[in-house]
């Protein structure tokens, strides 16, 4: 029961959309009218607001190790085990990319993801904020890095961890289970990539 607790804590913690939380605050424009429309640090940026962008995207990736530390600091004391960890990881990310306060209307995951990472282990996060910038430095798209990162991450955690503890094995199930999603909330700039559409960090949405 308590691990439900925390799962459903951890969903409502990562459905708080700081790009729309931030883009009022500096009195912008709600994220999700214009540019790709996605509630997001990169796409606050398109407004050209970069502390509220660089804000949004410290949000987004705190909340998501917040959730994963606060169960592993205190889930045991409640009778939480390492099982829980996996469930209250996957439940912050789907919390940003469907959240209850923004009617269900969330972002691509990318910040989110690399917090609970950080949060599940910080050379694992480490290792994929790594990927990130150094496909983000050479070729200047955003969702290409993001794409390449979690695909990653779960070849990074086997490496640190190994696939031999049970409890560990559905701490990579959970890893695998958002990567794909990332994958999924991305599919059209998959489509945009291969079509030479896509644009650029920093580039107006073409």
């Amino acid at each position: 029961m308590n691990t439900i607790f925390f799962a459903v804590a951890a969903y409502l913690i990562g459905s708080v959309s700081f790009a729309v939380v931030f883009s009022r605050l500096f009195g912008l424009a709600d994220p999700r009218t214009y540019g790709s429309k996605n509630p997001g640090a990169t796409n606050v940026l398109r407004s050209g607001n970069k502390a509220a962008a660089a804000l949004t995207l410290l949000g987004d990736g705190f909340k998501g190790w917040l959730a994963v530390w606060l169960t592993l600091h205190f889930g045991p004391e409640y009778g939480v085990a390492e099982k829980g960890v996996a469930l209250v990881a996957l439940a912050v990310f789907l919390g940003h990319l469907w959240p209850l306060y923004t009617k269900f209307v969330g972002g691509k995951g990318v910040a989110t993801f690399l917090g609970v990472m950080l949060g599940l282990n910080a050379w694992l996060g480490l290792a994929v904020a790594a990927t990130w910038l150094v496909v983000a430095f050479v070729s200047r798209y955003s969702s290409l890095s993001a794409l390449l990162a979690a695909l990653l991450a779960p070849f990074y955690f086997g490496m640190i961890y190994g696939v031999d503890e049970p409890a560990l094995k559905l701490q990579l199930m959970a890893v695998v289970a958002m990567s794909a999603l990332l994958a999924y909330r991305h599919r059209q700039n998959i489509s945009n990539l291969l079509a030479g559409k896509e644009s650029k960090i920093g580039q107006k949405k073409k």
